[in-house]
């Protein structure tokens, strides 16, 4: 799986996504995660499906509620309900559906609908988040719920008990430097997790924090040193709830600078983890940015 990030006036993910797909065959491709507050629910859908005819039905959605939106004066009320109706526009747009739909913030008129055919008639969903409402929101609609910029087993725990449906996946997104230098690993994990700590630094209930503990955040967010202890910690964050939960290492391009040593040292501990292309994710659409992927 290669997830890109989406984060609010970063690059869009289509783009390196239309990409990635066209040079790859077999795994799944997906923003992670696109909201229903800057993208409108058609929006959502069309983007989605795009990449699903591109990749060949290999696409899947990532949805948040948004992070950020104050810097454009958007409206961040109801973050639940206005996922769960971009979910069900999503929904009616992929399966042909015209019969419409009249939310409280959201309309899709009598027989609007796609004037093309999808690759599939639902497209996988993962709905990212931290919080009880939104995860029991994705266990009656979503495929997966991502904890993003997590590091925890505690928390992996404790979402699967707010999920309370088994047949939805976790996917815990820990950003991830893999360095033989131990405090140079140290180091950059800081500086990568640094722009989510006003974020998530303290929406997790199993952390008791007190203000400017932002550090225990940080480590509780990343999988740092050297490539053991990022295989050791991959399977720690897998154990509380080995079932359906899958570990996507969050890696900026320039902190796989030693990727002999990823290639070398990473893959036989991850590959028996199902985790090596979610590894490889964040350089392959970094480079994508830049030319064309090779086959």
């Amino acid at each position: 799986m290669i997830s890109v990030f989406h984060d609010l006036l970063f690059q869009p993910a289509i783009y390196p996504l239309l990409l990635i797909a066209g040079a790859t065959e077999r795994v799944r491709v997906g923003p992670a995660a696109l909201n229903p507050s800057t993208l409108h629910p058609v929006e959502l859908a069309g983007q989605a499906a795009a990449l699903d005819l591109a990749s060949g039905g290999r696409a899947y959605l990532g949805l948040v509620a948004g992070a950020w939106l104050d810097r454009l004066g958007l409206d961040e009320s109801r973050p639940v309900q206005r996922v769960r109706e971009a979910v069900e526009i999503i929904r009616r747009l992929h399966a042909g559906d015209r019969s419409g739909f009249a939310g409280e913030l959201f309309t899709l008129a009598p027989g609007a609908g796609f004037e093309y055919v999808p690759a599939r008639n639902r497209i996988p969903l993962m709905i990212g988040t931290w919080k009880p409402r939104m995860a029991a929101l994705a266990a009656e609609t979503a495929d997966e719920v991502k904890i993003g910029g997590c590091a925890n087993p505690e928390m992996v725990r404790l979402m699967r008990e707010w999920i309370g449906n088994d047949d939805v996946g976790i996917v815990v997104g820990a950003v991830t430097v893999v360095d033989e230098d131990g405090d140079a690993a140290r180091a950059r994990a800081a500086e990568e997790v640094a722009m989510y700590l006003e974020i998530v630094g303290g929406l997790d209930p199993t952390l008791d924090l007190t203000p400017g503990e932002g550090g225990v955040a940080v480590g509780r967010g990343e999988v740092r040193h050297q490539p053991d202890d990022v295989t050791r910690r991959a399977r720690q964050l897998r154990e509380p709830v080995a079932a359906h939960t899958r570990v996507e290492l969050e890696m900026a391009a320039h902190a796989l600078r030693n990727l002999a040593v990823g290639d070398r040292e990473l893959e036989p501990g991850l590959a028996r983890l199902g985790d090596l292309a979610a590894l490889r994710h964040r350089a392959e659409d970094e480079d994508a940015c830049g030319r064309e992927l090779a086959p």
